[in-house]
């Protein structure tokens, strides 16, 4: 990794950290350099306007959320294995990920940019609509394998799922409820059975 490489890889780190807490609107090209020890000029070189550096920081942490939950979860078999894999990493993701203090940057992003217009917005709903075909994806082929019944509905599976996650980052961090955990690995063996097929 060349020096650029690596000065832009920590200015996206520490960006990262901020979004999480503070989101977009509390995150400036200023205020990294003087976190960073930078000059802002020396930041504008690797991103030359704030909605550059934010469609960048969108696109690090699609990539560190893949390789987080959706590769582990590749790993194991198809089919349902694969979906319990999924939310195990999901799971680790949104509580210990040491570069989001603020826990997962798209729940917190997508109460900010939701009725705001323009390329930031359109990219998270496009990431997160290509998140949503991936569960229903998986949720098919558990349904092909046989692991889940043939009349379930994909996309709601796949809405249920996501509405766990929600809830439980609801009511982990706003309500400071120290049972939201316990409750989502509740919820979700309630999906998975519900879907299983009928006996």
């Amino acid at each position: 990794m060349s020096k650029g490489q690596q000065t832009r890889a920590a200015i996206l780190t520490e960006a990262l950290r901020a979004a999480s807490v503070e989101g977009f609107q509390g995150i400036s090209i200023g205020m990294l350099a003087d976190r960073l020890k930078m000059s802002k000029s020396g930041l504008f070189a690797h991103f030359g306007s704030k909605e550059e550096l934010e469609m960048a920081l969108l696109d690090e942490a699609a990539q560190r959320f893949m390789d987080t939950v959706w590769q582990p979860a590749m790993k194991a078999p198809r089919g349902r294995p694969r979906i319990e894999v999924l939310f195990k990493s999901w799971l680790g993701w949104s509580l210990n990920h040491e570069d989001l203090p603020g826990g997962c940057l798209f729940v917190a992003l997508a109460v900010e940019v939701d009725d705001k217009p323009g390329p930031v917005r359109d990219h998270l709903a496009e990431m997160q609509g290509q998140w949503q075909s991936m569960l229903t994806r998986s949720a098919q082929i558990a349904v092909q394998e046989g692991h889940f019944r043939a009349d379930l509905d994909p996309k709601q599976f796949a809405y249920d799922l996501q509405g766990i996650f929600l809830a439980m980052n609801y009511y982990r961090r706003l309500l400071r409820d120290g049972s939201a955990v316990d409750r989502a690995e509740d919820s979700f063996r309630s999906l998975i059975a519900r879907a299983l097929p009928l006996h």
